[in-house]
């Protein structure tokens, strides 16, 4: 009997599979069990019917309660299988529909690109002196001089400073000085114009500038010593190994030797302090006999270096302390002398706060101009804004063309798939459109970055990319993106019922609000930036264009020596008087100088200008009232003085003419012989101010013929050689100085421009492919209608018309943000443009224009379609 029921053996194959995925402690009595009851059924039913009957019930052992756990390895392979899938669906999707990968890759790689570069500039500008080992102890001494009517805040010193502070106070371990200077250098037969940084002593051993040749500790040991960069060594002798080399320069009337005792490295970019060649601190002071006692000059940098333990909040204090004991006789004296009293403040920055805190200003000798934060802020947010569009375009393409993976989503649930695996692979994608989209993001930051360098005034390399933190950032702006672009539409998509999807029953929401909300939100984006970009357009077209009060055009001014001013003006105007491609020649005093005096018993501020009798007609500024300086007149350089509209009318004069300015604390009073029409002689960012012309000395101001400007230019070098033969010839077009007053002005026109192009441009790619997928759904309905007469003109108006709604929604949504910020900027100027209709008109009807030639292209491509083919078609 039982050698009978062994011929009847169950099929193998059921159960291997048993064996596969059943856990192993459930297999042996399963199988047990189901092997009895195949025997019995073989005897009643017959073999045939007993093997079917044991296939459905291995089967139906085979449930979650009963499956084998996976093995990490086999749930590795598991893992590996479905992201090998994930990307070739992926791959195939991105080639499948070119136009919206192309869409979504370039939105996408453009907005990364924008993120990477102000990620870059960013982090250049928080790393600013960040180098220096002691940078936690080193602090630049501040002033605050506040008296009844104003504040003025400083960042320099005065000689004494350093010294006393070390002296008194027990955390100063140390301090270093800095003031800038220039020289002519001689080498061989040329000759440089130079500029030079005075320091102390230990200067390399507080700094953080290494030295590739010399000694740091003995580089200043010497009283006429140098200390070159690898730049200027370059310059001067062809190489960088040059210390024991010697460099001329003029000193006084004559060149003396210094010996080059070191020579540092380039100062990184990421410095605020910048030099070429550094002279000892101690030669400025035994070269012209110069010390100064006092506390209350302004014209040095100071730097302490504190102790690692001190406190700066315990440290603070006793600066005031200090100066208040020492300079206590000076006060009183000043307070005499100029019959006001001023409360003067001492406080320390620190080192590394000094280039983003531009509140203490004064960025001569040695420092480098600050920057301010509010433009890594606009840069920031402009970067935001494309980066926001782009992710838009991703969100609306995807779910818009999502109706055409319905049937693909109904099978995937059909046969099991979960909506987390769902949406897992919609994040798949997402992540693997914007891997293509970072790649293509690096080469476009490769390109772009030498005209970013030039609009940021920046150094920046693409070898920057590989800092450790930058690298971090960047995959977490990766993941940040793959996140915002895929998140909903993986939501939404796997969503959907699969009954539905497999009888193309799916529809979107009638409304859509979000995808038209994300719409909008693009374009009043866009158009908010077009209007910063007309904005700032007008406004440095108002400022490069204005009426000045003067004639700038063919202004030449070149400097004099100092000190010999008068002197080298009477021979430059004997030279050039009588040459026919020189006009004019006249003398000012160079810069904006500011002092005080007592007009009718009252202190005044204002600005104060050295000329002689032809500036004014040089520049051809009228009197207005009274007369100019006259030729061979010494005696008005001690008792006549011109003076603006602007002083007149703060000093209360309606006729100044006779009227006396008392410069009280020199005990000189001076008539005014004349009043001069008010001209900017600052930039229109500032408001005329009050200006004071006495006679004399000052640098060169020579127009030119209109036609001979290159003739007359060879004219001044060859007047500059003859009298100056040692010093290079320079010079600088006044026109050219205004211009310069707005470089920033024109670096943001730039930036913002750019931002708006690229804004606009992507946005009507994203509206380009939903017009695309819309016009694909409505096939069917343009067809009918064109078959019930419908004019081409009618679908294209009826097609166009959502989107058109929408630009126009986004463009009023627009204006009172533009014209906010527009404002907040024009609040710098004193001199502005008015906020006026066009401002906004021109962006509505721009992004109008651009928004309706995007659509409508394929608005008539769809309605001149034969409706028959859409009709066979559907």
């Amino acid at each position: 009997m039982n050698k009978k029921r062994d011929k009847h053996k169950p099929p193998s194959w059921p159960d291997k599979l048993l064996e596969k995925f059943c856990a192993s402690e459930l297999t042996e009595e399963i199988l047990g069990d189901l092997h009895e009851r195949f025997a019995k059924r073989v005897q009643k039913l017959g073999e045939r019917k007993a093997k079917w009957h044991y296939i459905r019930e291995v089967l139906s052992y085979i449930r979650f309660s009963n499956i084998k756990t996976a093995s990490s390895e086999d749930k590795n392979i598991i893992l590996m299988s479905i992201l090998n899938n994930y990307i070739k669906v992926a791959s195939r999707n991105l080639l499948r529909h070119k136009v919206f990968s192309f869409i979504n890759i370039t939105g996408l790689s453009i907005g990364l690109a924008c993120c990477m570069l102000i990620i870059l500039y960013t982090k250049d500008e928080v790393s600013f002196d960040q180098f220096h080992v002691k940078k936690d102890q080193i602090y630049r001494v501040t002033a605050t001089i506040s008296n009844e009517d104003n504040q003025i805040k400083l960042g320099s010193t005065n000689l004494i400073v350093g010294p006393s502070f070390q002296e008194e106070i027990p955390e100063v371990k140390s301090f270093v000085r800095m003031q800038s200077g220039s020289y002519i250098i001689k080498k061989g037969n040329e000759s440089f114009d130079q500029r030079v940084v005075f320091t102390d002593d230990n200067f390399f051993e507080a700094f953080t500038f290494p030295l590739i040749h010399g000694d740091k500790s003995n580089v200043f040991a010497e009283l006429q010593s140098v200390v070159l960069t690898e730049k200027s060594a370059e310059k001067y002798f062809g190489k960088t190994d040059v210390v024991g080399e010697s460099l001329e320069l003029r000193v006084g009337d004559s060149f003396e030797p210094f010996v080059v005792t070191g020579v540092a490295k380039n100062p990184p970019q990421n410095s605020s302090v910048q030099f070429e060649m550094m002279l000892p601190f101690k030669f400025s002071l035994t070269q012209y006999k110069y010390i100064d006692n006092s506390w209350l000059g302004f014209y040095i940098h100071t730097f302490l270096i504190l102790d690692e333990k001190a406190d700066y909040n315990q440290v603070l204090p006793k600066l005031d302390q200090v100066f208040l004991s020492k300079a206590k006789d000076e006060l009183a004296e000043s307070k005499e002398k100029f019959e006001r009293e001023e409360q003067i403040h001492f406080g320390m920055q620190p080192f590394t706060q000094i280039h983003l805190d531009t509140e203490f200003g004064d960025v001569r000798n040695g420092l480098t101009s600050g920057s301010n934060p509010i433009y890594s802020y606009i840069l920031s947010g402009i970067a935001l804004f494309i980066m926001l569009i782009a992710c838009i375009n991703f969100i609306n393409l995807t779910v818009a063309h999502s109706l055409k993976r319905a049937k693909e989503i109904g099978i995937r649930k059909v046969i099991g798939g979960q909506r987390a695996q769902l949406i897992g692979q919609f994040l798949g994608e997402s992540f693997t459109l914007c891997l293509f989209a970072f790649v293509a993001a690096l080469f476009i930051v490769e390109i772009s970055l030498p005209s970013f360098n030039e609009l940021a005034n920046k150094q920046l390399s693409f070898s920057y990319l590989l800092d450790t933190q930058l690298v971090v950032g960047y995959i977490v702006l990766f993941f940040i993106t793959g996140l915002s672009a895929g998140f909903y539409p993986a939501i939404v998509l796997s969503g959907f019922k699969p009954v539905q999807a497999l009888s193309n029953r799916v529809r979107l929401s009638s409304k859509n609000y979000l995808a038209k909300a994300l719409v909008v939100l693009q374009f009043a984006l866009a158009t908010f930036l077009i209007i910063g970009t007309v904005g700032i357009y007008a406004q440095f077209d108002y400022l490069t264009h204005k009426d000045l009060g003067y004639n700038d055009e063919d202004l030449v001014m070149v400097g004099l020596e100092r000190g010999k001013e008068a002197e080298l003006a009477a021979q430059f105007k004997n030279e050039l008087v009588d040459k026919t491609t020189i006009q004019s020649v006249s003398l000012v005093s160079p810069g904006n100088s500011y002092t005080s005096a007592k007009t009718d018993g009252t202190e005044r501020g204002f600005f104060i200008k050295w000329i002689d009798e032809n500036y004014l007609p040089t520049l051809q500024v009228p009197i207005v009232a009274g007369r100019n300086f006259t030729e061979g007149n010494q005696n008005e350089e001690d008792e006549s003085v011109l003076v603006n509209e602007a002083f007149a009318k703060e000093a209360g004069w309606e006729n100044p003419i006779g009227k006396q300015v008392d410069f009280f604390y020199n005990n000189e009073k001076l008539t005014v012989i004349g009043l001069v029409k008010d001209y900017h002689f600052s930039s229109l960012k500032e408001k005329i101010g009050p200006l004071l012309y006495k006679k004399g000395a000052g640098s060169l101001v020579i127009k030119l013929k209109h036609d001979r400007i290159i003739d007359g230019l060879i004219t001044i070098e060859d007047a500059y050689k003859k009298i100056l033969p040692f010093r290079p010839f320079q010079y600088d077009f006044k026109n050219t100085e205004n211009e310069r007053n707005y470089e920033a002005e024109a670096k943001w026109k730039q930036m913002i421009t750019a931002g708006a192009l690229l804004s606009i441009l992507i946005s009507c790619m994203g509206l380009f492919g939903l017009a695309m997928l819309s016009i694909q759904r409505r096939t069917k309905e343009v067809g009918i209608r064109k078959v019930l007469g419908a004019k081409v003109t009618d679908i294209v108006a009826l097609i166009t018309s959502d989107f058109i709604k929408l630009v126009i929604i986004a463009f009023v949504i627009a204006i009172p943000a533009g014209a906010y910020a527009i404002n907040y900027w024009l609040e710098d100027f004193a001199y502005r443009i008015e906020l006026q209709w066009w401002l906004f008109a021109i962006p509505g009807v721009l992004a109008l224009l651009v928004a309706t030639l995007t659509i409508g292209f394929q608005s008539i491509k769809a309605a001149i379609a034969n409706p028959i083919d859409s009709l066979r078609n559907e």
